[in-house]
């Protein structure tokens, strides 16, 4: 057994910046926009291996067995997703569909504005509600650039967007992960993040289209901006306080989408807004123009329904990839659990992050019928059979897809890696504990945590299961209520998503920008924190002020 270390220096400063060392190299390798993603994450990964094992004195073996554990992990379930995610946006453009779909959606709205609206907020909305895990950002990073938008904004507005669905997202995983370590009640927990994120479900589309459009441009279409936003908080409130947190995301995106484009069929904008560009972010020479429209397809309702097609069979497939019943049936007999020699359950989490020596288990867990990927690739092979794809042709198609994201599930499988390592060496601990001297301010430091947790991690599930029993340790030492801080921990982290280097790289394999993560991390960063910071303000009030909001 070998028991984490979370002061090595007996320093508590010394020991945090050598725990912030691999996460800071990744983020300033790849904001200088110099090193390509794929080797700033395997120099970070280098760098976290040195650390843990020559600082925090982990034993070299079990530092090399987490590497690979979660470089596996990276691919299964998260490049799995990506590869195949791409593969049928491929199918799509290969037969013509893309194109038709871009011509149905400016049948609801040629303005780019609203468009950003119904395709990377609400339609985003219902992926992270169905399978979350860069699903969202893939498919709708994938769509816009599909629409002609810029690869900036693209990849930049739909990480932005993906935002305050992320904490319900994957059928409630998120929450479903923080009640296993607290031992809270997930119904508690979910109708608390439920008193948290409508805020910024009515913040964050007019944060988008001001980004995207600047503040006259916002305020040009601001009743719609609105419409959105209201639709998708008051469901989401409603469905997590008084219904269960598993179908908040899906039910609040479907009534989001029907409203805005009931909205639009009543209401348009005087001036209609044609430029799919950054207004102030793009370096291209067209950024300011007012492009005129693509020319307009006139497809038939049969060749709109088939451009729609694919989509709908990826929405009902993965639907069903989301539900417990679905998993409890193919789990059983399409599983492989492969607990890590000389690593699974041979490394203790001791306080204060536990409550007491606790085992870290270390097991690969192979359930590959059943991963959002699985259902993405069969929703593919469906879709291009019906789309008059030949087998031969549809291999070709796909071993070309590999082609295309080598470097990018390279670069994921490295992320995950160092989440890995960090977690089981205890570097990310390490980070916590110094957040959780914040005293009196705990209750905003406390949230950056999990935004924090997010970046390092790439997950909302992932950064529940590292920080939430520390949360709630801290928080009853410090008489807060547990039930806040744990909901703050995955509120806040929904925060991170956009800066984590995992997000990104999908966002840059979906626009087809590779070796442009540098420029999407520099243009998101900001917005993160702030927001970040937005969600740590309103927790220290619930904690002091409006006491009334917390759930007990």
């Amino acid at each position: 057994m070998w028991n984490q270390v979370y002061d090595p220096f007996t320093n508590q400063v010394l020991s945090t910046i050598a725990a912030a060392l691999p996460v800071v190299t990744l983020l300033v390798l790849i904001a200088t926009n110099k090193v390509k993603a794929h080797i700033a994450a395997i120099i970070a990964l280098i760098v976290a291996n040195l650390v843990a094992i020559f600082l925090f004195t982990m034993p070299a073996g079990m530092a090399l067995r987490a590497t690979v554990l979660g470089a596996v992990t990276g691919f299964f379930p998260i490049g799995w997703i990506v590869l195949n995610v791409i593969f049928l946006y491929r199918l799509t453009v290969e037969t013509g569909a893309f194109e038709i779909l871009q011509t149905t959606i400016g049948g609801v709205t040629q303005d780019r504005r609203l468009q950003l609206l119904l395709i990377a907020f609400s339609f985003g909305a219902f992926f992270e509600g169905a399978s979350g895990f860069g699903t969202p950002v893939a498919v709708t990073g994938a769509i816009l650039i599909g629409l002609g938008f810029s690869p900036l904004a693209a990849s930049g507005l739909s990480l932005i967007a993906n935002t305050a669905p992320v904490a319900f997202g994957a059928l409630g995983t998120p929450i479903a992960g923080l009640a296993s370590v607290t031992g809270l009640d997930p119904y508690l927990l979910g109708a608390m993040v439920g008193r948290q994120l409508p805020f910024f479900s009515l913040i964050v589309p007019f944060w988008l289209i001001w980004t995207f459009a600047g503040k006259r441009g916002m305020l040009e279409i601001w009743p719609a901006v609105l419409v959105c936003g209201v639709s998708f908080a008051i469901p989401q409130f409603l469905i997590s306080n008084f219904i269960n947190p598993w179908i908040v995301d899906i039910g609040a995106s479907l009534i989001s989408m029907a409203c805005l484009i009931l909205f639009l069929q009543v209401w348009q904008p005087k001036q209609l807004w044609l430029s799919p560009a950054l207004r102030s972010h793009d370096d291209s020479a067209a950024t300011m123009e007012q492009r005129p429209p693509a020319k307009r397809l006139n497809p038939s309702s049969q060749e709109v329904w088939m451009a729609l097609m694919p989509w709908i069979i990826v929405c009902i497939i993965l639907l069903i990839w989301g539900t417990n019943w679905f998993k409890g049936i193919v789990n059983p007999i399409a599983t492989w659990n492969y607990p890590v020699p000389d690593l699974h359950n041979l490394i203790n989490k001791v306080p204060p992050v536990a409550a007491k020596p606790t085992p870290e288990g270390a097991v690969f867990s192979f359930t590959w019928l059943s991963y959002t990927g699985s259902g993405m690739l069969i929703a593919a092979i469906i879709s291009g059979f019906l789309m008059g794809f030949s087998p031969g042709r549809l291999v070709k198609s796909y071993a070309t897809t590999i082609k295309v994201c080598a470097y990018s599930l390279i670069t994921i499988s490295a992320m995950l890696a160092i989440g890995t390592l960090t977690r089981l060496s205890g570097l990310d601990a390490t980070l916590g504990l110094a957040f959780a001297g914040a005293g009196v301010l705990y209750p905003f430091f406390g949230t950056l945590l999990g935004w924090l947790g997010v970046a390092l991690t790439g997950s909302d599930t992932a950064s529940n299961i590292l920080f939430g029993n520390l949360q709630r340790i801290t928080s009853e030492q410090l008489g807060l209520s547990p039930i806040l801080m744990g909901a703050a921990n995955s509120s806040g982290g929904v925060m991170g998503k956009m800066i984590d280097a995992q997000s990104i790289v999908v966002a840059s394999t979906a626009t087809n920008w590779f070796g442009h993560e540098g420029t999407i991390l520099r243009f998101v960063f900001w917005h993160s924190i702030a927001l970040a910071c937005l969600v740590g303000i309103l927790v220290m009030l619930q904690a002091y002020v409006l006491t009334g909001m917390i759930v007990h």
